[in-house]
């Protein structure tokens, strides 16, 4: 199932939420603001998933059916004014569905390319380990490179591009487990969980989901949202940071906690991820406790258990559990 779901129309009150030089975390605090008027009570994976975007990343929500992975995907596309397409991933979709296929046309006697759902700013891949390795593997290039090659001929994709993923579980029926390499292009991978009981009230008392969503309005649009993923690559990295930084990585590196440790491209998207962090708190410098907070939604999914027999496809709670005691036996220089 594919749907183009278009672009949002700017928010009326657009000198409050405006992106200024000045307070780019006081505009991206009202776009985790109003995340959270939808999915209550979770304003850690809220502000993991704002953090992913700023970092130029694409974000993989991996839960149980039913609390509110698409809805949380839905609600981020609807508030940053972005063209935003979604496609429900199934066994039968495939690749030329997602990226698009050349048509022969009659009347210029030559193919003409028709771009698929992927040529969008926001892509929602609803379920995508519903489907199969073929169809999954379509979005390599164009998560990675941000283009898509068809017949031979290689075609840009929109700028920003961001792909919210959601997957199910493996121990759920008919689901194909993402290949690392695929895992690997997401840079951050979230759980929502189970409410409390006082989010689960307020959700039960509440007006309907879909209602309060289609009154979203725009929070950031593109230029904004470029303007703070530009500040966001520019915030200060100390030596002493990065040499914390490395030492973590070889610990995952050690065999003493993982079987398979960090990659240079998972220790850029840890970087990458504490900086969008520390412009999220208002910082010009990235601290020691943006790293700290972040690793185990950047590493846990690139990472395999030792003694594991193959990779786990998202962040299984052994694997959080190992990244969190890794990270407090590495001491802070």
């Amino acid at each position: 199932m594919i749907r183009d779901l278009g672009s949002r129309q700017p928010c009326c009150n657009t000198e409050t939420l405006a992106l200024t030089a000045d307070h780019p975390a006081r505009a991206l605090g009202a776009l985790i603001d109003q995340l959270s008027t939808i999915i209550v009570g979770k304003r850690g994976p809220l502000t993991d998933a704002v953090t992913c975007l700023l970092a130029g990343g694409h974000l993989l929500i991996e839960d149980l059916p039913g609390v509110g992975k698409t809805t949380l995907a839905r609600a981020l596309a609807a508030s940053l004014g972005l063209r935003t397409a979604r496609v429900q991933f199934t066994p039968d979709l495939m690749p030329t569905d997602l990226l698009g296929t050349s048509l022969w046309q009659r009347d210029t006697a030559d193919f003409v390319f028709r771009p698929g759902p992927v040529f969008t700013q926001v892509l929602l891949a609803d379920e995508v380990n519903r489907a199969t390795a073929r169809t999954q593997s379509a979005l390599l290039e164009a998560m990675e490179e941000h283009q898509v090659t068809v017949d031979g001929h290689t075609h840009a994709l929109p700028q920003p591009f961001f792909v919210i993923a959601t997957q199910n579980p493996l121990d759920q029926d008919g689901t194909h487990p993402l290949p690392e390499g695929q895992l690997d292009r997401f840079l951050m991978c979230i759980r929502l969980g189970y409410p409390d009981p006082a989010a689960e009230r307020a959700l039960l008392a509440g007006e309907d989901r879909r209602d309060a969503l289609a009154r979203l309005p725009t929070v950031l649009d593109a230029d904004t949202l470029r303007q703070a993923q530009h500040r966001a690559r520019r915030v200060h990295v100390s030596p002493a940071l990065l040499d914390y930084l490395q030492a973590l990585v070889a610990a995952t590196r050690s065999g003493r906690w993982f079987a398979q440790g960090l990659s240079p491209r998972g220790a850029l998207a840890v970087l990458a991820a504490a900086r969008a962090r520390a412009l999220l708190h208002g910082r010009d410098h990235v601290a020691p406790d943006d790293i700290q907070a972040l690793l185990p939604q950047v590493a846990a999914h690139r990472l395999r258990l030792a003694g594991s027999g193959s990779p786990r496809s998202g962040t299984g709670d052994d694997t959080l559990a190992q990244v969190q005691a890794m990270v407090e036996a590495v001491p802070v220089p």
